[in-house]
């Protein structure tokens, strides 16, 4: 068995709307209702252009096939989630408008500029652009 890639994010906020179009806005993805069981009131996807759904958003008291204690807030063990990414400046101009807090790094080395910024529940994004 080998892992072939990273398959998703799962997301679990109490504020649904907010989160799903925080991600709709900020990196252009197509917002839409999970699969049956699941509720538009209750789970959100938000998929990629290549129709990948990178993004799974969740209600609270979204059912689970694997229950157990969830917490908001900071992301426990799980420091950051990074995306690679183009379109620097524009980012920069969407972080911008929006008034959002960011902090860039630069690795000149491998020709990596970096953007950190928080989602609405406080978890840290890495948006990676490699030579932009």
């Amino acid at each position: 068995m080998q892992v072939q890639a990273l398959d998703h994010i799962n997301i679990i906020t109490s504020d649904l709307d907010r989160t799903a179009d925080f991600y709709a806005d900020m990196f252009e993805l197509d917002r839409r209702n999970a699969p049956p069981p699941l509720t538009p009131e209750n789970a959100q996807w938000m998929f990629d252009s290549c129709e990948r759904a990178i993004f799974h958003i969740n209600s609270l008291d979204c059912p689970r096939a694997f229950d157990r204690a969830v917490t908001e807030g900071p992301t426990g063990s799980i420091h950051h989630v990074a995306l690679k990414c183009e379109g620097f400046d524009e980012m920069i101009d969407r972080l911008d408008n929006r008034k959002a807090e960011y902090q860039l790094n630069v690795i000149e080395a491998v020709g990596l500029k970096q953007i950190f910024t928080q989602d609405p529940n406080g978890i840290l994004l890495e948006l990676n652009f490699f030579g932009d």
